[in-house]
C-alpha cells in the first residue's frame, strides 16, 4: 500500500512540473521550463520567407517557386528575348532580357506581389512590370490584364525552372 502512496506521489509532482508555466527569454530566443532548458534556434526560412497572402494550398505556399527561369519569348521585330527571371524567397526579383540579333539587352531588379489567390505574381521593377501565373517548375507569363496568352505562341510564353 506505501509502495502505491508513493508511485503516485511522484506521478502527481512529474504531473504539476509539465504543468508550469514556460518564460520566454527575451535576448537569447530560449524557451525556459522549470523542469528543463531547451534552446529553440531560428531557421533562415523564418527570417527570409515572406509570410503566405492566400490562405490554404496555393501556389504561393505549396510549391518550391523560389529560383531561376527561363524561356525565349516571341519578339515584334527580333527572333526572340531570351529571357532569365530569379524569383527570391524575400519576394524579390531580377530578370535579363536579351533581344536576339540586336545586342541589346535589359536588366532590372525589384519587387513582386502575390494576388489573393496565391497562384499569380506581379513584378514591380524600374521597367519590369510582368505577371505570372506559378505552376510547379514552371511560370506562365500572362498578358498586360492578367489573363493566359492564348495562339500559336502560347508555348513560348511558358518559363521553366533551371
Amino acid at each position: 500500500m506505501k509502495s502505491k502512496m508513493i508511485i503516485a506521489g511522484i506521478g502527481a509532482a512529474l504531473f504539476l512540473a509539465s504543468c508550469s508555466k514556460k518564460e520566454t527569454s527575451e535576448n537569447t530566443n530560449t524557451l525556459t521550463d522549470s523542469a528543463t532548458t531547451a534552446v529553440q534556434p531560428v531557421s533562415a526560412d523564418s527570417i527570409t520567407k515572406a509570410t503566405p497572402t492566400a490562405a490554404g494550398d496555393t501556389s504561393e505556399n505549396a510549391l518550391d517557386w523560389a529560383g531561376t527561369y527561363e524561356a525565349v519569348v516571341p519578339c515584334a521585330d527580333c527572333p526572340g528575348i531570351k529571357t532569365s527571371l530569379t524569383l527570391n524567397n524575400d519576394k524579390t526579383f531580377s530578370i535579363k532580357e536579351e533581344y536576339l540579333e540586336r545586342n541589346s539587352k535589359n536588366e532590372d531588379k525589384g519587387t513582386f506581389v502575390w494576388d489573393t489567390t496565391g497562384s499569380i505574381i506581379t513584378l514591380k521593377g524600374k521597367s519590369a512590370s510582368y505577371k505570372y501565373k506559378v505552376g510547379e517548375n514552371t511560370l506562365f507569363q500572362l498578358d498586360m490584364d492578367g489573363k493566359e496568352i492564348t495562339g500559336p505562341n502560347k508555348d513560348l510564353y511558358i518559363f521553366k525552372k533551371k
